[in-house]
């Protein structure tokens, strides 16, 4: 923790304010988070947050943006190669229910928090997780309707996301969660015949999308 009377470089206050908003959401969760409790946190006077944040909400917007920054990256990592068929879709919803079992309460900002439309990083990089997505069902949906399809891909996995946060499912094992999701994406797809479910020895059988390949629709 800093103490009051630290000196600060150009940049240093904010990135302690961020830290220290990202340990009491991890200890106490958002009703903890306000900027006298920043403040106190990071061990800077009760005025000193203010010169970065207007307000609560702009510094929760402050604090989503590095959690959407940290969430492209995951879903970058889960694609080492771009998705070629709507079953590697599948390894984007594990990363994303990861990352929000992984954290919580951050998620829950990202989500159900009030935004600063002013909070230029906040708006980039939901921008950058925005079009990472639909490049990604571009290319596994060769031709569809990519707005409405990426809207619905995006609900599939968030909705799983808040099943789990909320203990309709049960996180208690990761390996189990990954498992789970990456079951439910992929039954999902089979039975809308958009993809063909892995056949015994792990090759796929038949139907309308083979490993490495895709097809426009019709």
């Amino acid at each position: 923790m800093l103490m009051a009377g630290d000196s600060y470089h150009h940049g240093d206050l904010r990135a302690a304010c961020l830290r220290a908003a990202r340990e009491l959401l991890e200890a106490d969760g958002t009703a903890a988070l306000s900027l006298r409790a920043v403040a106190r946190r990071a061990g800077v006077s009760p005025g000193a947050p203010y010169r970065h944040y207007a307000d609560r909400e702009a510094l929760l917007s402050a604090v989503a943006a590095t959690g959407y920054r940290e969430l492209a990256q995951k879903l970058a990592e889960a694609y080492p190669a771009p998705p070629a068929s709507p079953l590697d879709l599948a390894e984007g919803a594990v990363a994303y229910v990861c990352f929000a079992l992984d954290h919580p309460a951050l998620f829950r900002v990202m989500f159900g928090e009030p935004c600063d439309p002013r909070n230029e990083e906040r708006v980039a990089a939901v921008a950058a997780i925005s079009s990472g997505v639909t490049a990604s069902v571009s290319r596994a949906f060769p031709g569809a309707d990519l707005g409405a399809l990426s809207t619905a891909v995006w609900a599939l996995v968030h909705g799983l996301a808040f099943l789990y946060l909320d203990g309709k499912l049960d996180a208690s094992a990761p390996q189990v969660v990954a498992d789970n999701v990456r079951a439910a994406v992929t039954a999902l797809f089979a039975a809308t015949g958009a993809a063909a479910p892995p056949a015994p020895g792990g090759s796929r059988s038949g139907g309308p999308w083979e490993p490495g390949r895709s097809r426009s629709r019709r």
